[in-house]
C-alpha cells in the first residue's frame, strides 16, 4: 500500500542503498549494511519506507529474451480512433503477452509499445491477429530494433 509523503526527500543513505540494489537486487540487506556501516535493521526500515512511498516497486529477475528464443524486438506506434478509447485499448493490450511496455504519449502516436517476438512470423501474427484488430485501434506503425545499445536505470 503506497503512502503519500509529498515532501519526502531521499537522503544520502537512501540513495546509497538504492544504488547498490540497482546494481544487484539479489544482494542481502546484511551485506548492504556492512558496506554502508549501518545495521541490517536500518536497511530494512529504509527499504520498507521506500516501498510504502512507491519509490520501489518490487524487484525483477531479468532474462535475456534472445537466449530463450525471442529474437525480434519491435516498437509499435499505435493510432487510436478516438482518445477516449485509451483505457479500453490499454486493457486489451495488457492481454497480449508480447507487449512488454506500453506508453500513452504525445506527438504522432496515441500510444507507443515495445513488443518482443520469436521471429518475423510471430511478429506478423501478433500485429495482424492480436493487436490491429483490437477495438479502438485505427492503425499501427512498426519499427524493428536491430540492436539494443543502452539499457539502464536512472542514476541517483
Amino acid at each position: 500500500m503506497e503512502k503519500n509523503y509529498s515532501n519526502y526527500d531521499l537522503d544520502n543513505l537512501d540513495v546509497q542503498i538504492l544504488s547498490i540494489l540497482m546494481e544487484d537486487a539479489s544482494i542481502p540487506y546484511t551485506e548492504i549494511a556492512k558496506k554502508l556501516i549501518v545495521s541490517g535493521g536500518t536497511i530494512h526500515v529504509r527499504m520498507k519506507k521506500m516501498e510504502e512511498l512507491g519509490i520501489i516497486h518490487g524487484s525483477n529477475l531479468i532474462i535475456n529474451p534472445q537466449k530463450v528464443g525471442f529474437d525480434i524486438t519491435a516498437f509499435l506506434g499505435i493510432y487510436l480512433e478516438k482518445g477516449s478509447q485509451y483505457a479500453d485499448a490499454v486493457e486489451q493490450l495488457k492481454q497480449v503477452k508480447e507487449v512488454v511496455e506500453l506508453h500513452y504519449c504525445t506527438g504522432q502516436y496515441s500510444m507507443f509499445a515495445k513488443i518482443i517476438c520469436k521471429d518475423t512470423a510471430h511478429l506478423r501474427k501478433v500485429l495482424n491477429e492480436d493487436i490491429q484488430g483490437l477495438t479502438g485501434i485505427q492503425r499501427t506503425e512498426t519499427i524493428i530494433s536491430l540492436e539494443e545499445s543502452v539499457k539502464r536505470q536512472i542514476t541517483l
